[in-house]
């Protein structure tokens, strides 16, 4: 599935409607929604809660190295703790904090506040503990709950751009990992599989939009764990089918582990310009929801933040050329 306009400008609606208070928009229509939900009852009752309501214990200092340590907090639901893992070393906390040691030659000191089952708007408490350490960096995972509840897309969205500008504010950088593709979960079946993949992608590229515009940076999730789930069956989603395994969670934190080091400061970033993959961020937010692992993040262009089409944002896949894509009018 590539992107579309229409993903742009749903993209653009979604942000719009969020940052105005709006909240009354759905991306495919009432009907559709309340089918939506049915279904992902249904699919909750069919995972269940195997791994109960907490990931193992992994607040800590990583990093055997000098220095002040830097302080890393993990946002969100259940992905940011690691749910469905048995040892701390397998969660997404620990991953970054020991890889963002590695790079830093610093060690890190970790803070959990990610909870089972949160949705955005629970992300208000989780900042709340989270600017009273003030960490150099806050990563946040948060998306799904928002799908497979009542929450509107606008509500959502409004409650992640507080908490970015909040984390901003306290002076921490700031990663989201947008929502994922649900159309990888199979628990959820056919036909309203599709209907959740594009829901899912949309309320991805509205989040880049309000991210960046609160200075933070996105990493696209979309369908990450997917093309492995069919080539590897079975080892990237746990038990229950829904939640990452080790080998998925890993996948997910050296996806958003380059883009943490960036923002620190402590990876390259290109020079700014039309040849770096640059787009006006409502395109640049529909492109990275189809992009699995691409960064967006504010850029300029000739100087300027922002253009006839809005601000500019670059599309970068870590470790590899920036995503090239051509101007859409």
């Amino acid at each position: 599935m590539g992107w579309t306009p229409g993903a742009a400008r749903a993209a653009r609606r979604i942000a719009t409607a969020a940052a105005l208070g709006g909240g009354g928009l759905t991306l495919l229509g009432a009907v559709t929604y309340g089918l939506l939900i049915v279904e992902a009852l249904v699919a909750r009752r069919i995972v269940g809660r195997p791994h109960g309501l907490h990931g193992p214990p992994s607040d800590g200092v990583y990093g055997d190295h000098p220095g002040r340590p830097l302080r890393l907090v993990m946002l969100g639901d259940s992905t940011s703790i690691g749910l469905g893992m048995a040892r701390p070393e397998q969660t997404p906390g620990v991953l970054l904090a020991t890889g963002l040691a590695d790079v830093a030659r610093r060690p890190v000191r970790l803070h959990v506040y990610g909870r089972s089952g949160a949705a955005s708007a629970d992300l208000h408490e989780q900042v709340d503990a989270a600017v009273r350490v003030r960490p150099d960096v806050a990563v946040i995972f948060i998306g799904s709950n928002d799908v497979t509840t009542q929450t509107r897309p606008a509500d959502a969205v409004r409650h992640l751009a507080a908490a970015v500008r909040r984390l901003r504010r306290a002076g921490a950088q700031v990663v989201v990992g947008t929502c994922p593709d649900l159309g990888t979960v199979r628990p959820i079946a056919q036909p309203l599989r599709w209907v959740t993949r594009r829901w899912s992608r949309r309320l991805a590229a509205a989040q880049t939009v309000a991210v960046v515009a609160e200075g933070g940076r996105t990493v696209a999730f979309a369908d990450l764990l997917g093309p492995h789930f069919e080539n590897f069956p079975g080892e990237m989603f746990g038990p229950d089918r829904y939640h990452p395994s080790a080998r998925g969670y890993l996948h997910a934190a050296y996806a958003v582990l380059p883009s943490v080091c960036a923002a620190l400061g402590l990876w390259p970033e290109p020079e700014p310009g039309r040849g770096d993959g640059s787009q006006p961020i409502h395109l640049a937010a529909a492109i990275a929801a189809e992009e699995s692992g691409t960064e967006v993040t504010a850029t300029r262009v000739d100087g300027r933040t922002a253009g006839p089409r809005g601000r500019w944002a670059r599309l970068l896949r870590r470790g590899g050329p920036p995503v090239e894509h051509t101007r859409v009018r």
